[in-house]
């Protein structure tokens, strides 16, 4: 899927294939914001006026840059669990012990669902304290790219985090669901903080 062309991309994503679907694009969008954040970071590099920045921009380049390749991966990461649980369900169910093996492999595939995104959302969450760095630190004629990676993490957050959510209703292990659900909780709520500090610290707020 990565390797597609933003064209193709989302020929894809509009065909009635149900991947890629949600998850893939909150990756896109991590992905997305994380070129951002590099981009700004690489515009302050070498320019006299922000000398005393130019290693920490040198360092969130090369942090952005991890992040961006790990969030195109995680598209082919998010389509493969959720193809998971779709042979799952597509197990036979005769006898009482093809229904055990098809539920348990259904559970095992939800819960590979849950986790993924919720991996994208940590990701994304990630790349925030970066956009705010650019965006208080970095290239001033940038900073509204900088503005824009940080929206797109938080837009990538909060839509990998729909996906976690509408996994975990259906699975039956209360002790994998209750951790999950705390972190989504948890990063949901830092992730608009953090978006709004940092918008309300811009020139644009």
């Amino acid at each position: 899927m990565k390797n597609l062309s933003i064209e193709q991309f989302t020929i894809e994503t509009a065909s009635d294939a149900p991947v890629p679907g949600g998850g893939s694009i909150a990756a896109v969008s991590g992905s997305l914001s994380a070129a951002l954040a590099k981009m700004v970071a690489n515009l302050t590099i070498g320019k006299k006026k922000y000398a005393e920045v130019e290693e920490e921009m040198k360092e969130i380049s090369e942090k952005a840059e991890a992040i961006r390749v790990k969030m195109l991966d995680d598209i082919e990461r998010d389509c493969a669990a959720f193809n998971l649980v779709m042979d799952a369900f597509k197990l036979p169910k005769e006898t009482d012990e093809e229904k055990a093996a098809r539920t348990a492999a259904i559970q095992n595939g939800l819960k590979e669902a849950a986790s993924v995104p919720m991996e994208i959302a940590e990701n994304a969450y990630s790349i925030m304290a970066l956009s705010e760095r650019v965006v208080l630190a970095g290239n001033s004629n940038a900073v509204t790219d900088g503005l824009v990676s940080a929206m797109m993490a938080r837009t990538a957050v909060l839509s990998a985090i729909l996906n976690v959510k509408i996994n975990l209703d259906s699975i039956k292990d209360e002790a994998f669901v209750a951790e999950l659900a705390g972190k989504v909780a948890d990063i949901e709520k830092k992730t608009l903080e953090t978006e709004k500090a940092i918008l309300e610290a811009s020139p644009f707020k």
